[in-house]
């Protein structure tokens, strides 16, 4: 058959990687990316396990300090993704024509183009999923069960980054006990990876369970505070991971897995998402955890779509959903528009991480203009206590001469309390209201303003001098303490 894009997958991911690394620097860093440059390397933190801080700490020391030496290895992990991708289309025997489906269509959809400029766990989620299906496809339809084992050490080293793959799992496995086959779940390759999984994945399993397992507390405070929300979004931002213009592709491959008879020993695949979606809706996870799934079923659907487009027609029509399908996902997700005009367009609402990755320095500026005007003795022994991670992130990045930086949330509270002698506090973002029963007084001195009319979570903040703490601050630390 003809291939409906003449060029190779290499090619797909060649632009790909180009494109990404091309526009990752033009816009400033997101609130995670801030975050983990301050982590410092430990075997998990309070709300995360370590692999993903580690990687961009690794980048940042070979590339250099920037924004674009961090994000480097996240164009990496979508390429990375792509061909996961393609090896399932071609294990469920896509040829030319369906790979080179799968490669251009994944390539600049939204989830490529939107996780691909950004260092983030679910960054690296992806290519830990994508190879954990990828290892479990050929275990189920070569029949070849000591893949299991590759699919236990890839959920292993997953564990490092998020425990999310756990829900994966736990989906596919309830899936292979209602479709089957129904040899797998007694297979000793099996319950071999899983023991595999647990032995690579016990040291991240231990750290937490001698904290007391501070991640769950995490989780309980995501659904608490979004969950309504996200059980909301689930549903309707099913259609808009990928791009609206590819959904037909993988509602396609999942009837193709429940109806063809040669992909009978992994239409659990099809089965496992459903599952995972009532996992996420119940648990009010975010409504991006079932997108590793997801582009397998994409994968999957590219080998009756190719198959579809055997007439001239019909692949104008599938040429003209993916290029259409690339220019939406690249305006939305990508950072093409000037940050000078961004606020002035849908796009913030449209795409949360763009408000994140704007106004750090000129919300460092002004608290730096806080502290300076700072009588010389108060200075001395100051120190500044933001909100979140991202201001206390961004402090560090971009301050210049600053007092030490501390925060109360998620794990920068580990790395606290301020020293005892601590008697002026800056505060930023902080809730005056909440603040003040805890010192002498405390002044406004500041409101942040990131200067091109985009709304994020420090925009008109507040930046405020406290004074004359009423106790200890071993005493009061611990109620500065909280997850998000």
């Amino acid at each position: 058959m003809r291939p409906l894009f003449p060029l190779h997958p290499t090619l797909a991911s060649l632009a790909l990687g180009l494109i990404l690394a091309a526009v990752n620097g033009r816009y400033d860093y997101h609130r995670d990316e801030l975050y983990f440059r301050m982590l410092e390397p430990a075997w998990g933190y309070a709300d995360q396990p370590p692999l993903t801080p580690l990687i961009g700490k690794a980048a940042v020391a070979i590339l250099g300090d920037s924004a674009w030496a961090l994000r480097f290895p996240a164009i990496l992990c979508m390429v990375g993704v792509l061909w996961l991708a393609v090896l399932v289309t071609r294990e469920l025997g896509g040829g030319r024509a369906a790979q080179a489906l799968c490669a251009w269509g994944l390539a600049f959809a939204g989830v490529a183009l939107g996780f691909g400029h950004l260092l983030s766990t679910a960054t690296v989620d992806l290519v830990v999923w994508a190879a954990v299906l990828l290892f479990a496809v050929r275990a189920l339809q070569r029949d070849e069960p000591k893949w299991w084992l590759a699919v236990g050490a890839a959920a292993g080293i997953g564990l490092y980054n998020k425990h999310l793959v756990v829900l994966l799992l736990l989906s596919l496995g309830i899936a292979l006990l209602a479709v089957g086959p129904r040899k797998t779940p007694a297979s000793k390759w099996l319950w071999a990876g899983v023991a595999l999984a647990l032995v690579i994945g016990s040291p991240n399993l231990v750290y937490q369970a001698t904290l007391g397992w501070p991640q769950l507390e995490m989780a309980s405070a995501i659904a608490e505070t979004d969950g309504t929300g996200n059980r909301i979004l689930l549903l309707p931002f099913q259609l808009l991971l990928l791009g609206l213009f590819l959904v037909p592709v993988w509602i396609v491959g999942i009837a193709a897995l429940l109806r063809r008879p040669e992909w009978r020993p992994v239409r659990a695949l099809a089965v496992a998402y459903p599952i995972l979606l009532v996992i996420t809706l119940a648990t009010g996870g975010q409504f991006y955890y079932p997108m590793g799934l997801l582009i397998v079923l994409f994968a999957a659907g590219c080998v009756p779509a190719a198959a579809w487009a055997a007439s001239k027609g019909r692949r104008a029509i599938l040429v003209a959903a993916v290029g259409l399908n690339a220019t939406v996902s690249a305006v939305v997700a990508l950072p093409l528009i000037p940050v000078a005009a961004v606020g002035d367009t849908p796009i913030p609402d449209m795409n949360s991480t763009v408000s994140d990755q704007v106004g750090w320095q000129a919300y460092t500026d002004q608290v730096e203009a806080v502290v300076t005007s700072l009588p010389p003795e108060a200075a001395e022994d100051a120190v500044i206590i933001t909100a979140n991670y991202g201001e206390a992130g961004a402090l560090v990045r971009y301050g210049e001469g600053l007092p030490p930086v501390f925060s109360g949330h998620n794990e920068l509270h580990e790395y606290g309390p301020p020293p005892p002698a601590t008697d002026t506090v800056v505060t930023v973002g902080l809730d005056l209201d909440d603040v003040l029963p805890y010192f002498d007084s405390c002044v406004r001195a500041a409101e942040l303003d990131n200067g091109v009319g985009v709304d994020n979570e420090e925009q008109g903040q507040v930046v405020a001098v406290c004074r004359g703490p009423h106790l200890e601050w071993d005493t009061i630390w611990p109620d500065f303490q909280h997850y998000s």
